[in-house]
């Protein structure tokens, strides 16, 4: 009998052990899934419901399908993880692996970040894209030497002017409250006059509804976004540049990843950038109109608005090419070359 009780016991440790050890091996092949998978943060500014987060969206699911969940990249619209400012710097320090920021809110650190921002130097998402290809090498370079890269653009629909009256020239803006959201905005309103006020995309409907921004110009995006029509009735058709959201990448978090890894997001990118800029061209037209749906009145500004603004254009491009140095005239130049 005891010898059955001693067999009985011996089994039962060595159930017990294969037990644990079954468990041990699950407990490491999950650390090791665990272990594989990579979490990489996206921030930026602006709604879930704008076109730029909606691409990023897209963009978030090419990578997770593409990497099988390898790499997990999670969006946080709004300035909800940093304000717009901010994003920049996290990517660069490594509190973010990867953002998206407005390159002219960055002039004042390089002047190669305002480019996009000079009125009527690009007015056309054609002219754009060849302001982009003649920019790009200095830009890649730039961000190179701040442990960056550049891993797409998209550009914003072509900029136009809010105000909440009529004007026939920039005479008219004169004291007028001007949201200023970079250095060239508020270089606009240095030069027209204008009282700038500093307000970024997050903070605008609150300006606007406490009268702390009377006027601005931007994107018929941004208009909608904000709803901007509550406040203001006027939209001048300006076109007068089409400034571009970049993706920033920190580059020590790239090239932790795997070379399939990289590849992936690296695809994923080039599928972006062609969709967003596609998406930019033909959200313009859609949100002229739905502007209009909601009382706004899209003008065609006068003759001699557009000569001022004009004026104002290569005031600042002679300013930005004094700053840019050679670098900044070959990339004028380049892009001269029709």
């Amino acid at each position: 009998m005891s010898a059955f009780i001693e067999y009985l016991s011996s089994s039962r440790r060595h159930a017990l052990a294969a037990t644990t050890m079954g468990l041990g091996l699950m407990a490491a092949g999950l650390g090791t899934a665990v272990q594989a998978q990579t979490k990489w943060d996206l921030p930026t500014a602006y709604p879930a419901s704008n076109f730029h987060t909606e691409n990023l969206a897209q963009f978030v699911k090419d990578v997770d399908a593409a990497t099988a969940g390898k790499l997990k990249i999670n969006l946080h619209p709004n300035a909800s993880l940093f304000k717009a400012p901010e994003i920049k710097r996290a990517v660069q320090g490594g509190q973010a692996q990867i953002g998206e920021v407005l390159l002219v809110n960055f002039e004042n650190e390089w002047a190669g970040y305002g480019l996009d921002g000079l009125p009527f130097l690009a007015t056309g998402f054609k002219d754009s894209w060849r302001l982009y290809q003649a920019s790009k090498a200095s830009l890649d370079k730039k961000l190179n030497e701040q442990g960056m890269f550049l891993l797409f653009t998209v550009p914003w629909p072509p900029q136009g002017l809010y105000i909440k009256r009529e004007v026939a020239s920039v005479a008219d803006m004169r004291k007028i409250k001007w949201r200023a959201y970079s250095p060239s905005t508020a270089k606009i309103a240095e030069l027209i006059g204008a009282q700038p006020v500093t307000v970024q995309a997050a903070e605008l409907s609150q300006a606007l509804a406490t009268g702390a921004v009377e006027s601005y110009m931007s994107s018929g995006s941004t208009g909608y976004d904000t709803k901007t029509y509550e406040h203001i009735k006027y939209w001048y058709d300006t076109q007068a540049w089409l400034p571009k959201n970049a993706i920033l990448v920190n580059k020590k978090a790239f090239d932790a990843l795997d070379k399939p890894t990289q590849d992936a997001v690296m695809k994923a990118a080039a599928e972006a950038e062609k969709r967003g800029w596609k998406l930019s061209e033909e959200k313009n037209d859609w949100y002229k109109k739905a502007l209009t749906e909601k009382g706004m009145k899209i003008v065609a500004p006068p003759p001699k608005l557009v000569q001022d603004f004009r004026q104002v254009g290569q005031i600042m491009l002679a300013d930005w090419l004094k700053k840019a140095g050679p670098e900044g005239k070959a990339i004028i130049d380049a892009y001269n070359k029709k």
